[in-house]
């Protein structure tokens, strides 16, 4: 039972890892969203939008998770802070290329830190985290190859 405990609680600490990863990347996709300036502004500021709505929907399911596991999840911007592996971005003149390679760059951490988390959710039992993982993965796998095709 302690090594169930144990698992449950390191796949707790990652979800709300990834919880804070959600929360920083929606605010940095919203930011670029409304900075976005030059001759592709149009689809840019559609295609971050789209993102951030696709991210911020999976911040309540992730709370969740963690709820469900029995776990706290962070409570404020400071435990946000914390816990990232996203980089704050104040920059608000950054070019559209720049954005869109940090974009890229920051969702490919999420899927990494999401391919982790899978041996984590097994080792928990937790089938239905591990379920999700597919889904969470799979979204952020497409941002990364939009953004990357948007590069060339």
């Amino acid at each position: 039972m302690a090594d169930q405990s144990n698992s449950k609680a390191a796949l707790i600490a990652e979800l709300n890892g990834l919880l804070a990863d959600h929360f920083a990347l929606f605010t940095k996709t919203k930011n670029f969203h409304w900075h976005v300036k030059g001759p592709r502004f149009r689809d840019l500021h559609l295609l971050f939008d789209e993102q951030a709505i696709e991210i911020r929907d999976q911040i309540d399911d992730i709370g969740e998770r963690v709820r469900k596991q029995g776990g706290e999840t962070l409570t404020s911007i400071g435990s946000i802070a914390k816990h990232t592996q996203i980089k704050d971005q104040d920059g608000t003149s950054l070019s559209p290329d720049e954005m869109i390679s940090e974009l890229r760059d920051d969702n490919q951490k999420m899927v990494y830190r999401l391919k982790k988390m899978k041996p984590l959710a097994e080792d928990a039992g937790d089938n239905a985290t591990d379920g999700l993982l597919d889904d969470w993965t799979d979204m952020a796998e497409e941002r990364v190859w939009f953004l990357s095709s948007i590069l060339g």
